[in-house]
């Protein structure tokens, strides 16, 4: 099945260390507090995926990782604000550390190229990994002298500078594994090479994961153990304590065994800062927490929805005096900014809950009581997802490129539909990519994501994250939404002509109708192939059926 999908933008380099600049002008200005900690997250994260793109163009520039003046520039300036994230976390935001303006002119004085491609920190953006979570693991580390330092990009490139700044690191390099997810292989120059086996002490790999596989930790140990490292000498510094997927090599899970192994998880930062210190400051004191990730805000619900483990996001229940608030996890730095101000949008146009405010990457909402599912007349509640999915149209527009193609769509229909045991050649030709005007999606209107107040009014729950989620599809044309609302609340055609209706009357823009049909297909084969990886049987039998029938029509 293909569900699963990797997000990258392109970016112009001067341009991004102009903006990380204003950034860190906000952050030296900006008074002391958790606000002004998020910002200093956010100028990490900034420079680190400017590090990012500069490593990986001159990785496709050189045929591999070589040392590079330029990089130890990016590098620099990266550790000297991870210093700065240290000093305010362990000052409890009171201070930032001394200024990067040494740092900042000498990679302003570095060649760069015009354009880099940037990749989304997956960890950042979805799985609630905290650098401060790195900063804990290395310093506690008993290190017996430096450690050499080697992040695995991409997001292992700003973790790496964390770990580096706390060890005061011999040196510290970063490398991009390339091939199968399952077999990947690092390309190293001779310099680079001749600098790691010259390093007599420990090494430390620092990456999130492991997945499936562990392979892109077990390239990096491949590497080391050919330069003669001995596995006591190597530390891993993984974001979860789990032993390697199903799909790692044999050799790969016998040394991980035997490495020694920081794991860097959201449990052991809050086991000293405890979580109800990261939202106070906006809800007051509160008096109890429930967690709800994984699945557990669906445990006791009537309607029974089914979860999936992987795409769920980390998520809180906070019992206040002014009521019960929900903290969910929408990622760290722009991600989740944009989030929050999208959560504004629907909350003043009466299409979602009120967003109370973004800490630590968590956005936090009114928690919201009320019946599961659009429980309303039925043309009313035609006409509000019509006029729901209009005002995502206007206000919501996403870059090209934000999301899958329609022939990618294709290809992942095709595939799905034939682990399906459905004829893939009966997928849809798609129409030009230019009909396609992309938006930030909803993406889940399935019937259990609504909420129909005491009042009567229909509320749309999880509305922000999924056009920017670790899947293929991402941002695409409205008619995506339209496809997913006509068979997840069972729309007849008349009702989708209505929908249409009122869609357009918002938007001032019909629904492309051989888009429509595209993604009539395209629609439940995703949403199939994400339940059948679930393991819904139930669910991905419903989708199943749903394409049968209409490829079958």
């Amino acid at each position: 099945m293909w569900v699963y999908g990797d997000r990258s933008r392109r970016l112009k380099p001067r341009a991004a260390l102009r903006a990380l600049t204003a950034t860190l002008r906000d952050v030296e200005t900006g008074a002391a507090g958790a606000a002004r900690h998020d910002r200093l997250t956010a100028a990490f994260l900034q420079a680190a995926e400017l590090a990012q793109g500069v490593a990986d163009a001159e990785f496709a520039a050189n045929g591999c990782d070589e040392l590079s003046p330029t990089q130890d520039a990016a590098m620099a300036l990266l550790i000297a604000l991870a210093r700065k994230l240290a000093a305010s976390a362990w000052s409890d935001f009171v201070t930032v550390g001394p200024p990067t303006s040494a740092e900042l002119m000498a990679l302003a004085l570095s060649p760069m190229p015009d354009e880099v491609e940037v990749k989304t920190p997956e960890g950042h953006a979805y799985y609630a990994v905290y650098p401060e979570a790195y900063l804990k693991a290395a310093g506690e580390t008993p290190w017996e002298s430096p450690p050499f330092v080697i992040g695995v990009r991409s997001i292992g490139t700003g973790l790496a500078a964390l770990v580096a700044a706390v060890t005061n690191a011999a040196g510290v390099a970063t490398l991009r594994p390339m091939g199968h997810a399952f077999r990947r292989e690092v390309q190293v120059g001779e310099a680079l090479r001749a600098k790691l086996a010259r390093h007599a002490g420990p090494f430390a790999i620092v990456d999130e994961g492991p997945g499936l596989s562990g392979s892109s930790f077990g390239a990096v140990a491949d590497l080391l153990e050919g330069l003669g490292v001995a596995p006591d000498r190597i530390v891993v510094l993984p974001s979860h304590a789990n032993d390697l997927g199903p799909e790692a090599r044999p050799e790969h899970r016998a040394r991980w065994t035997g490495v020694a192994k920081r794991p860097a998880t959201l449990e052991g930062l809050l086991a000293e800062e405890p979580l109800a210190g990261w939202f106070e400051d906006l809800t007051g004191p509160i008096a109890a927490i429930e967690d709800l990730s994984g699945g557990a805000w669906a445990a006791g619900r009537l309607d029974g929805p089914p979860t999936h483990g992987t795409f769920e996001r980390r998520k809180f229940r906070l019992t206040t005096e002014t009521g019960a608030w929900l903290a969910k996890f929408a990622g760290l730095g722009a991600i989740g900014e944009a989030k929050y101000g999208r959560a504004r949008t629907l909350a003043r146009a009466g299409a979602g809950p009120e967003p109370l405010g973004l800490r630590r990457g968590f956005l936090i909402e009114r928690w919201i009581e009320g019946a599961p599912g659009p429980d309303v007349d039925r043309a009313a509640m035609i006409e509000h997802v019509g006029r729901y999915l209009g005002l995502r149209a206007v206000a919501f527009p996403a870059d090209d490129g934000a999301g899958a193609s329609l022939e990618d769509l294709a290809v992942m229909a095709r595939t799905n539909l034939a682990e399906l045991g459905l004829d893939p050649a009966a997928t849809p030709t798609p129409p030009p990519q230019r009909t396609v005007k992309p938006v930030h999606v909803d993406g889940r209107l399935h019937r259990w994501e609504w909420l129909t107040t005491p009042d009567g009014r229909l509320l749309k729950t999880d509305a922000v994250d999924h056009s920017v989620a670790h899947d293929l599809v991402g941002c695409q044309d409205i008619a995506w939404d339209v496809a997913g609302a006509r068979l997840e609340l069972g729309l007849s055609e008349d009702e989708t002509a209505r929908l249409c209706a009122a869609l357009a009357g918002v938007c001032d823009r019909p629904v492309d109708q051989a888009l429509l049909a595209f993604y009539d297909v395209a629609y439940p084969a995703f949403q199939a192939g994400l339940w059948t990886l679930a393991g819904a049987a139930a669910e991905a039998a419903r989708y199943r059926a749903a394409l049968a029938g209409s490829l079958g029509s």
